[in-house]
């Protein structure tokens, strides 16, 4: 296939736009206010030293020219409604439309956090019923709503095992991480003041069970264990890693990042995990990053339940009430009850699904992983020949042959339309490009993510400058990374893929 078949790109037909200060003019105002009708107030008289009698270098310009200058920045923008997002482990899926007019209800998006219970009800319902979901999902016994990300569900986590070991008389000192983990993952055991120690994969980018029985003892808190891996594999000794864990009295934590491929086919709690972090913003499609706030709920077993952030949703004759009396409790970790309008997102999201629904959303998945997978392989170095399920990780192995590493690939991808996917990690990959396509691309955007790939593969094999020099068709240019010095902003030169040829 040569360059000129793949026709996924096309010239932008918006122009550069320069910083919003430079359209100001002295002067310029894009409001124009009705005469008082009331008498005046000073406002340093009524709020003393608090006034604050100068903005500073504040732009002054006219409605239409903040109208177009944040319309045009908009339109640079790639986002999950234009096109793929194959941002690996991060499953970057469309946003259902119908979970944002349900959150847009005047009664939900109107609804104060101080409101009474009695007038509440109805919110409550919708944190209730979205718990009880999640914790059928999870096959777990009690869920806290309050963690406002993956990384804070996490951080919650870890202080439900370390104040449930310390009531046992004994927090320990370690918690154990794969090499393969997030890079949150050994933050949070830190920040919870545990000691991390490594824990190395096998020849199968698993868990090496050898080396977790050696390593696990009475010292060892628990582990922290991504499912399926940030490779994109299922642990198949699951049960047995658990069994190791609870044999020496530690606890199986789960990163629920990667859920998006196990929902309505397996349930972490079945396979023996204690405590797990759920993305709603990633396996729930609510918002994602700049998008909206995220959302990380914690599920756990009962026998962490009494340290579960307070309040917690309980329902006594047939009204919902929040508890507060939880003595054993870590206490608050976010204000209020979480992030609320993702709460209601994802809820939608799985009602609308049903357990059908969340199991085909799965299974198409893992399908369009593997779809990719197979078209790439042998064109892309595939370091670990082991099953995928909701990812796919290749090396640059063969690319770097003739200079090209996996971030010149992700670079000229550019200039193909799509985003691009995860660089360099994880890191037991050398060179890693790791793929997730979700459930939302259709085939025929699957198949035009491939001829881009493999387009840049041929480039890196015949034209390598070319690749070195990308991207071609985006307003700014690469930074120069050979030097620390920063080269002048290259403005946008209009050129097709094949540009440079």
């Amino acid at each position: 296939m040569s360059n000129s078949d793949i026709k996924k790109v096309s010239q932008h037909v918006n122009q550069n736009e320069g910083l919003i200060f430079e359209k100001s003019s002295p002067g310029k105002k894009a409001y124009r206010l009705a005469p008082l009708d009331v008498p005046a107030v000073s406002e340093t008289e009524a709020l003393g030293a608090l006034a604050r009698p100068d903005l500073g270098n504040m732009p002054e310009v006219s409605e239409i020219e903040i109208i177009r200058h944040f319309t045009r920045l908009s339109t640079w923008n790639h986002s999950v409604d234009l096109g793929m997002y194959p941002l690996g482990s991060c499953t970057m899926k469309y946003n259902a439309r119908i979970n944002e007019v349900v959150a847009r209800l005047d009664a939900i998006a109107g609804a104060h956090p101080y409101q009474p219970e009695e007038i509440s009800q109805g919110t409550l319902r919708v944190m209730k019923d979205l718990s009880d979901q999640l914790l059928e999902i999870t096959g777990m016994d009690a869920i806290t709503l309050q963690p406002a990300a993956g990384a804070h569900g996490e951080l919650t986590g870890i202080l439900l095992i370390r104040a449930y070991l310390q009531s046992q008389g004994n927090p320990r000192k370690k918690v154990l991480i794969p090499d393969s983990a997030h890079g949150t993952n050994p933050a949070t055991a830190a920040m919870a003041g545990y000691e991390v120690e490594n824990l190395k994969s096998n020849e199968k980018g698993m868990v090496d069970l050898a080396a977790l029985e050696a390593q696990m003892n009475e010292d060892v808190a628990g582990l922290m264990l991504t499912n399926p891996s940030t490779i994109g594999v299922f642990e198949e000794q699951i049960g047995k890693i658990a069994e190791i864990l609870h044999r020496k009295g530690g606890l199986l934590y789960m990163d629920g990042a990667n859920m998006n491929a196990l929902v309505g086919r397996a349930r972490p709690g079945d396979f023996g995990v204690d405590v797990m972090h759920l993305n709603l913003h990633k396996t729930f499609s609510t918002p994602h990053g700049g998008g909206g706030p995220g959302s990380g709920p914690v599920a756990c077993k009962k026998l962490l339940e009494p340290f579960l952030p307070t309040p917690l949703i309980v329902e006594k004759a047939g009204k919902l009430h929040l508890e507060y009396n939880h003595p054993q409790s870590i206490g608050r970790v976010r204000m209020y009850y979480g992030n609320f309008g993702m709460h209601v997102r994802a809820l939608a999201y799985i009602q609308a699904n049903g357990p059908d629904g969340l199991r085909q959303t799965t299974e198409d998945a893992v399908l369009n992983a593997n779809y990719i997978r197979k078209k790439l392989e042998g064109i892309y170095d595939l370091p670990y020949n082991v099953p995928s399920m909701h990812e796919v990780v290749f090396s640059d192995k063969l690319q770097a042959r003739h200079g090209i590493k996996t971030g010149d690939i992700a670079k000229r991808l550019i200039d193909y339309g799509f985003h691009p996917y995860t660089v360099s990690f994880p890191m037991i990959v050398h060179g890693s490009l790791m793929i997730e396509p979700t459930e939302s691309e259709s085939r025929e955007e699957l198949d035009q993510f491939i001829d881009a790939m493999k387009a840049v593969a041929h480039e890196a094999e015949t034209d390598p400058d070319l690749i070195h020099n990308a991207p071609h068709n985006t307003r700014v240019s690469r930074m120069d990374e050979v030097t620390a010095a920063r080269k002048p902003i290259l403005r946008w030169k209009p050129q097709s893929p094949g540009a440079g040829k």
